[in-house]
């Protein structure tokens, strides 16, 4: 399954990148695992990386203790170890000949629509753009109100937003197992999961490593939030040489298999969950390209009615009034009226900036039932 993923989040945790003898960057396993991320993005697959680390090596390198409990001393560590993380990934990737991204992120991030828009775009520009974003959250300026305060969840969420197809989260530990293998020599490695039931949530215990925030409750609660973004989920160990080859070579890991593809269930989400805050009403030929897969241009749009922002959800009705879609608008309702029944090549010109060519993505865009 990894191999036939478009795009893929490869998580990293802490207790993998960082040396637990010195508190310093495992730079030879770091080394071995871009050469993994390069082999996938030269064979065309698009790859994010969310990387645990930055605290554990902003301590080691400003000499602070390992006490959690201070927030200033947390954002600190986070502050100084970033730059660190960054110029570790730029640096291997580079040699590589691969460009390489940091993106920082906090929870209001990927709960504001506003902001979840911006940090969904410039991923997918530098996706388009051939670069490997890698992402942490942003502990240096989140308090702990708005902090995810584990990259599983924070990996699961930029993996949902950005539509990939399989999640990887690389631990210590190989998968789920039906019982804690550190308590009882008899536990059982579960390959596969197709529910994720509150017996199994409970069974996961919280277990923390001494440099990383993330036992393998985060890791259920990580696979859900995937589940219902039509995402895979895999658990694996990282201690091997090729953590990622020998997932494809069926090494034992717990694969978690959602019902639906991202596509999909992006769709349903907007069909059935978000409430359309504004309505486009268009023309026949406009009616004809959608019902054939296309997107909605603005030449075709004849009226705007209601008030929404880029992002919202809006009915697409016909010149009858008959709700033929819903979608998500890449513009307001204010630069909607300005650019309807227009050429897209004029957008620029209009609005004195160029957006997209489509007011709806076909992406974006749920044809309705009737």
């Amino acid at each position: 399954m990894l191999q036939d993923a478009s795009r893929l989040v490869v998580k990293i945790g802490s207790s993998l990148l960082i040396d637990p003898d010195t508190g310093q960057m495992n730079r030879d396993w770091l080394d071995a695992l871009v050469g993994e991320l390069v082999r996938l993005h030269r064979r065309g697959q698009q790859v994010i990386v969310v990387s645990s680390g930055a605290i554990a090596l902003g301590r080691h390198y400003l000499g602070l203790g390992g006490d959690r409990s201070r927030l200033e001393d947390h954002q600190a560590a986070a502050a100084a170890g970033q730059i660190l993380l960054a110029h570790a990934y730029q640096e291997l990737l580079g040699k590589r000949d691969i460009k390489v991204a940091q993106i920082l992120l906090t929870l209001d991030d990927t709960e504001n629509r506003r902001r979840y828009l911006n940090a969904r775009n410039t991923m997918e520009t530098l996706l388009a753009s051939a670069v490997i974003p890698v992402i942490n959250e942003n502990d240096s300026v989140a308090t702990q109100e708005i902090r995810y305060g584990d990259n599983d969840r924070l990996a699961a969420r930029v993996a949902e937003m950005t539509s990939s197809d399989c999640l990887v989260l690389l631990s210590d530990v190989a998968g789920l197992y039906d019982k804690d293998p550190t308590h009882y020599k008899e536990a059982q490695l579960i390959p596969t999961v197709m529910e994720i039931t509150p017996e199994l949530q409970a069974s996961a215990g919280a277990s923390t490593t001494r440099f990383g925030s993330g036992g393998m409750a985060t890791k259920l609660e990580a696979a859900k939030i995937c589940f219902s973004a039509g995402c895979a989920t895999v658990i694996a160990s990282g201690r091997q040489g090729q953590p990622l080859q020998s997932i494809e070579d069926c090494e034992p890991c717990t694969w978690f298999v959602p019902g639906c593809s991202p596509l999909a269930a992006r769709k349903q989400w907007i069909a059935g969950t978000l409430t359309p805050a504004g309505k486009l009403i268009i023309d026949d030929g406009a009616q004809s390209a959608l019902m054939s897969g296309r997107s909605l241009l603005p030449v075709g749009v004849m009226m705007v009615e209601g008030e929404f922002q880029r992002g919202d959800a809006v009915v697409v009705a016909n010149s009858e009034g008959t709700e033929i879609a819903r979608g998500l608008a890449a513009y307001s309702s204010e630069d909607a009226r300005v650019i309807q029944g227009r050429q897209s090549k004029d957008i620029g010109s209009l609005l004195g900036y160029r957006g997209r060519n489509e007011i709806i993505h076909r992406d974006n865009l749920v044809l309705m039932d009737h």
